[in-house]
């Protein structure tokens, strides 16, 4: 049985939706040992989150973040300001979308579908880099897999 606990650290990004599987993958190189398991991740933020969805084509990242918007506009009566007119959207929407992900592995490979692929939800204007704990459990593979 394998089990790994390690936080990462996501570069820094604009608001929006933005591929991090390429950027998570590399930073866990045991996943290679795992033939049956779950790699669950976990952001230590809450005015981002996580989600699985389509990596393909660019225009459903841009898509999701104009929609978002227009579900948790900046111009509300807010009560929470101190930190500025994106800071209390980018917290409901962290709330909706969520802050964490199970994914089963398979012979060291992530279970995502064709045109899945894992994005990081950058709410803020300017959010920063962006930590996320990474625990990966499983059974190891046989020597011939």
């Amino acid at each position: 049985m394998i089990w790994i606990h390690r936080t990462i650290q996501l570069a820094p990004r604009p608001r929006g939706f933005h591929l991090v599987t390429h950027e998570i993958l590399p930073q866990l190189p045991e996943l290679s040992r795992v033939d049956v398991g779950l790699l669950h991740l976990f952001l230590l933020h809450t005015s981002a989150s996580l989600a699985i969805n389509e990596n393909a084509d660019p225009d459903v990242a841009a898509d999701l973040e104009s929609s978002l918007n227009s579900i948790v506009p900046e111009k509300f009566p807010y009560r929470h300001t101190i930190e500025g007119p994106d800071d209390m959207p980018a917290h409901i929407k962290g709330l909706l979308i969520g802050h964490s992900l199970s994914i089963p592995v398979h012979q060291a490979r992530l279970c995502l579908g064709t045109w899945q692929g894992v994005f990081l939800a950058e709410h803020r204007n300017h959010g920063g880099s962006r930590k996320l704990v990474l625990t990966l459990q499983g059974s190891e593979r046989s020597a011939n897999s």
